[in-house]
């Protein structure tokens, strides 16, 4: 992936070092922007990680003149699922939703604007965000940079492409299941799922799949992770909770080391399912690295159901997407087929008619009860280390629906795909993706980490201390240069 002498500031400099060079005037918000688009333009043909592109719209933004905040001038690109510019295209990867134009600019999009950065594009992901890896049919297949025959992750795997590629040195990423950590750890980024209600995702809706959704970042630097959460959280109107914060920040936790912490090491998910030796070796090498640090760990993990949780998972989101897509076609006056959704969403929808008002309200008291027995847990653990996924990135193909994999088998291969990333969207808990590991192909993997309600602080601040010991910001994809 050959750079031009200038776009190598994208690849050298996190979004923070960039926007000291805008304000330091060694380069403009304007040549910021075309690297970038340069950068997308050379890429994206191989690695197809855009999904709109906004070019026009973010050089206006910039001879208008930009807002004073901590990443002026930095280019920025949004995950094209319920994140908005009011009359911009809002797609979420579904022909369903093929031209359709935003009526409202979401509250994020209005706090990353308010902080200085330049939206030029939205990234592509499966189809509602419903799979571990992004291939739709609206936009086509999302590869890694580490090896295009892989898959980049989803949901947020158009968002992971672009950094990894380095296009840019962080992009917005949403979580439902592990789809920021997921990607994370497919294509060798920090990736953190904030706490539930820690960061806006209104005004049309401010909770997603009943509290399990979030919205945050992919980034190379932890640093930057840290200040963008800074610059976005926060209660927005209409919200129904908010996450506590931190009196001084989350900047300010990577700044020292944290204090010696008890880690929970966990490798057998809670569905008992095969993990990939690689995986667990990482997760291992991982938890030796913390215990060379000053932290104790120790072999540990609450006690799940993880067969009642995964029914209440598809008893929430499920009947969401029918309604969704019921409500649409009622707008449109059409009976919605193959012709316009994936096979997958055709069966989420077909499997959410069947579920009753009771089945929903008893998968709320199944999440509840996971999040006390969590909670309960981490009485004495402050972190649970575990995988990130059971496996390295997989091949494209393997977990769409397809002649051989109905519905009920593309459920059982993402379950052993990603058995634990659930766990953080169940209980509504903080969860990072740590780049510590590469696999015998040359695959990242991930470490996962999952902290205490509301302390994302210490997820940080372990972060920064990894990232000092153990450095990843100089291992780039092979044909990156």
């Amino acid at each position: 992936m050959s750079q031009t002498g200038d776009e190598v500031l994208l690849s050298t400099h996190d979004a923070m070092g960039l926007a000291d060079l805008v304000r330091r005037r060694e380069v403009s918000a304007g040549e910021l922007l075309d690297m970038a688009i340069a950068r997308t333009e050379r890429l994206n043909p191989r690695f197809n990680f855009m999904a709109q592109r906004l070019d026009e719209r973010a050089r206006a933004a910039v001879a208008r003149g930009l807002p004073d905040g901590p990443f002026t001038g930095v280019p920025w690109l949004l995950k094209d699922l319920n994140t908005h510019i009011a009359g911009e295209l809002s797609e979420g990867g579904s022909r369903f939703y093929r031209g359709n134009r935003a009526s409202v600019t979401s509250e994020l999009v209005q706090r990353y604007e308010r902080a200085g950065f330049v939206i030029f594009g939205k990234t592509t992901t499966p189809e509602f965000g419903l799979t571990g890896t992004t291939e739709n049919k609206l936009n086509g297949d999302t590869r890694n940079p580490w090896n295009p025959a892989h898959i980049a992750g989803g949901s947020s795997g158009g968002a992971a492409a672009a950094v990894a590629a380095g296009v840019l040195p962080a992009a917005h990423a949403t979580d439902g299941g592990g789809s920021i950590r997921l990607p994370a750890s497919c294509c060798g980024l920090f990736g953190l799922k904030p706490s539930r209600g820690r960061i806006p995702m209104g005004p049309l809706r401010t909770e997603g799949w009943g509290g399990m959704s979030s919205h945050h970042a992919v980034t190379r630097s932890v640093r930057d992770s840290a200040a963008i959460m800074d610059a976005t959280h926060g209660v927005e109107p209409g919200s129904r909770y908010g996450a506590p914060a931190p009196a001084e920040g989350f900047l300010a936790a990577t700044q020292s080391d944290p204090r010696p912490l008890r880690i929970a090491l966990m490798l057998t998910p809670p569905a008992g399912s095969p993990v990939d030796p690689q995986c667990i070796e990482a997760a291992r090498e991982t938890a030796r690295l913390c215990e060379s640090l000053g932290h104790h760990v120790e072999d540990a993990a609450p006690v799940l159901d993880a067969a009642a949780l995964g029914q209440a998972s598809f008893a929430i989101m499920a009947p969401g997407i029918a309604a969704d897509i019921d409500d649409r076609a009622a707008s449109l006056g059409i009976t919605p087929g193959p012709d316009v959704l994936e096979p997958m969403t055709l069966a989420f929808a077909e499997y959410g008619r069947r579920f009753s008002a009771m089945d929903m309200a008893r998968a709320n008291n199944v999440f509840q009860a996971a999040a006390v027995t969590v909670a309960q847990f981490m009485e004495r653990f402050d972190l649970i280390l575990s995988p990130t996924l059971a496996s390295p990135p997989l091949e494209l193909g393997r977990i769409n629906l397809t002649p051989d994999c109905d519905f009920a088998e593309w459920g059982r291969r993402t379950g052993m795909f990603t058995p634990f990333t659930q766990m953080a969207n169940w209980s509504g808990q903080p969860s990072m993706s740590v780049p510590l590991a590469m696999s015998a192909q040359g695959l990242p993997i991930g470490s996962m980490f999952t902290g205490r309600y509301g302390d994302e602080a210490t997820l940080f601040a372990l972060a920064a201390q990894l990232e000092r010991a153990a450095p990843w910001a100089d291992r780039q994809p092979p044909e990156f240069d």
